[in-house]
């Protein structure tokens, strides 16, 4: 370990913990609607219990196999690691408590409420009470603890209600899981959106299920499971289906180690042992929660908003437009003239989804390859891919199976893919393929040409509407030739494949991007690297971050989540400036800009910078050689740096703090989305000036 290291550098998972604190920021600031803030909450709640079920159970199975590892980045062993986790989480459970409380407040007078028992109204109580004899009651599973009757295993994420009870002086426990066929929560007649939630229900009428007991103490409880089931780590050569391996590991997963128990009422000291001896936890990873432990009902609420009261309650609607490099008609032909990049969700994702359906049915179309890692439920781009393989197109598709919990959604294409003949292979073992990129080929005459595409984000048409991304697609016949190899290594299992303009993990990423950064240390300080990414916390490009900052080289990272650096750390980082931001979409683009004027390189790709990407998966990146969309990118990064609404700096301690507005407010993605319309309505006026304000906000001499 470089102790020199850690004077610059800060533990990934306490990083992590205050990226969600920025998340519940959002929930938090008073211009945002209010039932978007609500969503910010739910967002949050989902994040940490991700983050429990995967960092805390990897950090929880270092304990179990070895808990003298130090983590290269804080000097810590992974049960230090888990005691500062525990103790960062619990002013994140009260915070995110009272702003939850201060949302629902608000959002009472607009008719939506959220109520308890004790607020529901005498009729209200009545029909309550008559839903839950009539529908509740007969499909309850209710089970007893006791010598007889042994504690019941406790799903993953679900809410289980419980009470002390008491027969002939016997005493014992009560458990009723709350059904997860039915709704989280229960719509109260009228014409307010009223409800109230399930699991309070069922409390409130406890009694009535245990009615030969006495009843008392009421609560109910969820446990969040260990979720971090590597597949890498199974016999991989004894099972001939992968898919059937994915399958045991998905209900593996479902029985794990407890990591995290929320509880909505406080535990007598008597309970917490009870359930601390149960689980193997200790006390500190018991979170009493006043707030729902599921919130994907708040969508549901969104929903039913009226259309008159939604202006006032969420964003207002954007449509992604149309691209500003392409007009109707064929996408191949206008691909094949010059380079195209297109902006999630500012503008469409159509033009790639219209390119792969006129190559399922073009004559001139040989082969589509693709790499796939997460779909949207419903997926068109399956739909034509089929449609290419049944139309005598050779259709290759790498799917990864290991997507985390869309697992079970990509063994269903898988084989609906095989069924339409397209020919399926999946990664490696040990490393996931989390690139994006497809390949097109054609013939022209006695010539091959190719259409490559390689994007930052998933293929996803529903996240493409939610998370920032861009995509290059390219006629370039170098790149083409590249992503040629590149599936034929994937077809045959080679990962050690040498590539021209595509750079590649594992074997030449990492390699690539400190080398592109050696040529800025030795410019000095007329260096310049812009980096966006999600999170930072691989060692090698640390270090050399530092090295770079100490050659005098300006350095600007926008990392959205995870950041292992520290910037403005004196005789290391110095001249290292890491921003984030969190907004309404999801920051997602990975882009590598070294240097500037004629000489820039830009770099997309799928990669961030973190040991696993960079070693331990399957990445690719595409260099941009048109000077259009470089220099489109370099005003987005441009932008991106001048925000001072949604951006927030990483200070030398580890916080973050929000920029100083001035006179002009700058938020970035509210400029991407006016501008994406401009292009579509140069003609307006009002959508224009702002883009031609920021414009000489940004680029004044």
């Amino acid at each position: 370990m470089n102790d020199e290291m850690l004077k610059y550098t800060q533990n990934r998972e306490l990083s992590w913990l205050k990226f969600n604190q920025r998340v519940l920021e959002e929930a938090q600031d008073s211009t945002v609607p209010l039932l978007e803030r609500m969503k910010f909450v739910s967002i949050f709640t989902s994040n940490l219990d991700e983050f429990f079920m995967i960092r805390v159970g990897s950090l929880y199975d270092m304990c179990l196999t070895d808990n003298t590892a130090i983590d290269s980045r804080s000097g810590m062993t992974p049960e230090k690691q888990l005691d500062a986790i525990y103790t960062a989480v619990t002013p994140l459970y009260k915070e995110r408590d009272k702003t939850y409380s201060e949302i629902k407040k608000q959002l009472s007078p607009y008719g939506v409420c959220g109520l308890s028992m004790k607020e529901l109204e005498a009729q209200e109580k009545k029909y309550v009470k008559k839903y839950f004899k009539d529908q509740m009651l007969p499909i309850l599973s209710p089970q007893i603890v006791d010598a007889n009757h042994p504690f019941p295993h406790l799903l993953n994420k679900e809410i289980y209600v419980i009470a002390n009870l008491k027969q002939d002086n016997k005493a014992m426990l009560g458990i009723v899981p709350v059904p997860q066929f039915v709704s989280d929560i229960l719509y109260l007649p009228g014409h307010d959106i009223r409800y109230i939630r399930m699991e309070k229900v069922i409390m409130e009428y406890l009694d009535l299920v245990f009615d030969k007991y006495e009843v008392s103490d009421k609560n109910y409880i969820c446990v969040t499971r260990n979720a971090d089931v590597s597949p890498d780590d199974e016999a991989l050569e004894i099972n001939d289906d992968f898919r059937y391996l994915m399958r045991q590991t998905l209900h593996k997963r479902r029985r794990m180690a407890v990591v995290r128990m929320e509880t909505a009422e406080p535990l007598s000291k008597e309970t917490e042992k009870f359930f601390c001896d149960k689980f193997k936890i200790s006390a500190n990873q018991i979170y009493r929660t006043k707030m729902p432990m599921k919130l994907d009902f708040i969508f549901s609420i969104m929903d039913k908003v009226p259309t008159s009261m939604k202006r006032s309650l969420t964003d207002e609607a954007f449509t992604p437009q149309v691209s500003r490099y392409l007009t109707e008609g064929s996408v191949m032909k206008q691909v094949k003239k010059r380079d195209v990049l297109l902006s999630y969700p500012y503008e469409s994702m159509e033009p790639f989804l219209r390119l792969i359906k006129e190559a399922a049915y073009d004559p001139t179309v040989l082969t589509i390859k693709i790499t796939i890692y997460r779909l949207a439920k419903k997926a068109r781009l399956v739909e034509y891919l089929c449609a290419a393989a049944e139309n005598g197109k050779e259709v290759t598709v790498l799917i990864e199976l290991r997507a985390r919990f869309d697992e079970q959604s990509n063994i269903d294409w898988s084989e609906r893919l095989e069924e339409a003949g397209c020919r399926v292979i999946y990664g490696f073992e040990g490393y996931k393929v989390h690139s994006k990129i497809c390949l097109i080929t054609c013939r022209n005459k006695n010539d091959i040409q190719y259409i490559t595409q390689v994007g930052t984000g998933n293929y996803n048409e529903k996240t493409a509407t939610m998370y920032t991304d861009v995509s290059l697609i390219t006629a370039d016949r170098g790149i083409g030739e590249d992503a040629t190899v590149f599936f034929k290594n994937m077809s045959i299992g080679n990962l050690n494949g040498s590539y021209e303009h595509l750079i590649v993990s594992p074997t030449s990423l990492k390699q690539k991007v400190l080398l592109l950064m050696d040529g800025e240390i030795r410019k000095g300080t007329n260096g310049r690297i812009i980096m966006k990414m999600n999170s930072v916390t691989d060692v090698d490009f640390i270090q050399k971050v530092a090295e770079a900052s100490q050659a005098g080289v300006k350095i600007d990272l926008i990392v959205r989540g995870i950041c292992c650096i520290l910037p403005g750390v004196p005789e290391y980082t110095e001249n290292v400036r890491v921003t984030s931001i969190v907004g309404r979409y999801l920051e997602h683009p990975r882009i590598f800009s070294f240097g500037s004027g004629p000489e820039q390189k830009i770099y997309i790709g799928s990669a961030d910078m973190m040991t696993r990407n960079t070693e331990k998966r399957v990445e690719v990146a595409c260099p941009v050689y048109d000077d259009r969309i470089k220099a489109q990118l370099t005003r987005m990064l441009q932008v991106m740096l001048a925000d001072n609404v949604k951006a927030r700096i990483l200070q030398s301690d580890g916080n973050y703090k929000k920029k100083e507005q001035g006179n002009t407010k700058v938020c970035a993605q509210e400029y991407f989305m006016k501008e994406a319309m401009a292009v579509k309505h140069p003609k307006v006026e009002e959508k224009l000036s702002f883009g031609q304000k920021l414009r000489k906000l940004l680029f004044k001499k």
